[in-house]
């Protein structure tokens, strides 16, 4: 559980470090096309390949999910999934080596559908060479009103442990909670509107083993000195969601979303994202879009303290730090009927790349030359890649 691997939830969204198989995006078109009854999940198997790169981090590795349905009423579904970690970032050459590791994950799921009712359970576990986690999500969708009205309700029970390469004796737990409450609505033939609420609590060890804070000493050369981190041991968090799509006349969609979040550590961002799918012919679908975050300090984050145990709380992570962060993105996705198979339906290809900009308003960049507490902000950017094969049976 290296520095990378504490962020704040929008932030990990941008990252795109716990990439999941995406839906492709004839999902936004077929669901405006026409309102449907509750339905299971489609058979299929999908192989991905995922690619982040950025601010010294390299992340990489493939996904394979396989679901499958039985009787028109369960679905059953598997995944494992990869992270390959290659990490030489800012937290890290400062203040202790570059490493390797590799991250494992698997999970299964199943969905339960009872004439307008879906019911999915699922249970995921994690391991890497000092963290594993494992936890368990139960949803439940109702469709009401002629299935015009859609209402989800979920929860999750996450429990992890965290761990410290250079002390075997170092174990700590952590406890999470998550509940979801989410509306839907059709408003025209053309128009969907959405609402989601979110709320996370967590408890436990929940900073960083590695992670150091500085404050300044002038008994020193560069200025300060080290010490570790200490954060509070209770978290929660809220986050509120509207969301918009729009079935153009000429097959195309477009997307609207807005998105608050808050907590207990007196971190407050905000998201706004626009995109666009379009069609072309029967078997190409292209997709761009744009996103924003913008995010203010948690209340015991500082780049610099005064002096050494300046308070009772303290970090300096990055991302709780302020910041904003911009992104640009485009999918491609080829779907193609199989005609002549037996066993199989169709198979589908998709391709996308996304380029996030971050601007680190209060950390600094201590690689470059500076006073202590005035050297340049930090900057960086990032390139993800995904890239998967999905075959439907």
């Amino acid at each position: 559980m290296h520095a990378e691997q504490k962020e704040v939830p929008e932030v990990a969204v941008a990252v795109i470090s716990r990439i999941k198989l995406a839906v492709v995006a004839a999902t936004v078109l077929i669901s405006l096309k026409a309102v449907h009854a509750a339905v299971l999940p489609e058979d299929r198997a999908d192989a991905l390949y995922h690619y982040y790169e950025g601010g010294g981090v390299d992340i990489q590795g493939p996904s394979i999910l396989v679901r499958k349905s039985i009787k028109d009423t369960v679905s059953i579904s598997a995944n494992y999934y990869v992270d390959n970690v290659s990490s030489a970032s800012i937290d890290v050459i400062t203040t202790a080596s570059a490493y390797i590791e590799e991250r494992t994950e698997t999970s299964i799921g199943i969905d339960y559908l009872v004439d307008k009712t879906i019911m999915s359970l699922n249970y995921t576990q994690s391991d890497e060479n000092d963290f594993s986690a494992k936890s368990a999500h139960f949803n439940v969708s109702q469709d009401f009103f002629g299935d015009l009205t859609t209402l989800t309700l979920g929860y999750s029970q996450g429990w992890d442990v965290v761990g410290k390469l250079d002390d075997e004796s170092f174990s700590e737990d952590t406890d999470r909670r998550h509940f979801r409450l989410g509306l839907s609505q059709v408003i025209t033939k053309n128009s969907l509107l959405a609402l989601s609420f979110e709320n996370i609590t967590d408890q436990g060890f929940l900073n960083n083993p590695y992670r150091s804070v500085r404050f300044f000493d002038d008994s020193v050369a560069t200025g300060y000195s080290y010490q570790d981190e200490f954060y509070p041991s209770t978290r929660t968090s809220d986050a509120a969601a509207i969301r918009g799509m729009y079935y153009l006349p000429y097959r195309a969609a477009i997307k609207l979303e807005l998105k608050a979040f808050t907590d207990t550590w007196g971190i407050k961002a905000n998201t706004s994202e626009i995109a666009y799918v379009h069609p072309m012919g029967d078997d190409w679908i292209f997709d761009l879009k744009f996103r924003h975050y913008q995010q203010d300090k948690a209340d015991f984050y500082s780049d610099i303290f005064s002096h050494i145990d300046a308070q009772n709380f303290r970090a300096r992570d990055k991302e709780l730090s302020t910041f904003t962060s911009d992104s640009v993105g485009f999918g491609v996705s080829y779907q193609k009927p199989l005609k002549d198979w037996q066993h199989f339906d169709k198979y589908s290809i998709n391709l996308s790349y996304d380029y996030i900009q971050f601007e680190f308003e209060d950390f600094r960049d201590l690689t470059r030359a500076g006073a202590a507490g005035a050297e340049p902000l930090y900057n960086y950017d990032a390139n993800v890649i995904r890239f998967y094969i999905s075959i439907f049976y």
